[in-house]
């Protein structure tokens, strides 16, 4: 595990990384570039969202940091099965789908003209 945590703490060293891939490094996960590169911002977001929900109270940095890499690889894990389109990471992603189910009109609803 990295010491720099020692000075600043496992979050607020990884809130100052500048890529992805420094926060995978700095984590000790491997990743392939591939899907990184496809995935980038979906990954940090729901990183971030990972992180947000955790609870880091009372916990160690060391604990922190296994914590965060678990996290990390999470939040990786989730779109090398799936597709950004697919988790709805964004809300454009999400505004989209909601518009999609309001225009669908289901065979059930339909009725003959004469009816």
């Amino acid at each position: 595990m990295p010491k720099d945590f020692e000075e600043t703490g496992v979050l607020d060293h990884i809130n100052k990384l500048s890529s992805a891939e420094d926060i995978f490094t700095y984590l000790l996960l491997p990743f392939e570039k591939e899907v990184v590169d496809v995935s980038r911002l979906h990954i940090m977001k729901r990183f971030g969202g990972y992180l947000r929900a955790a609870d880091f109270a009372a916990k160690t940095e060391e604990e922190v940091f296994l914590e965060a890499r678990q996290l990390l690889k999470q939040a990786y894990g989730d779109f090398l099965e799936s597709t950004p389109l697919k988790e709805k990471v964004f809300k454009v992603f999400r505004d989209e789908e909601a518009k999609l189910k309001a225009r669908f009109v289901g065979i059930d609803t339909l009725k003959l003209a004469g009816e």
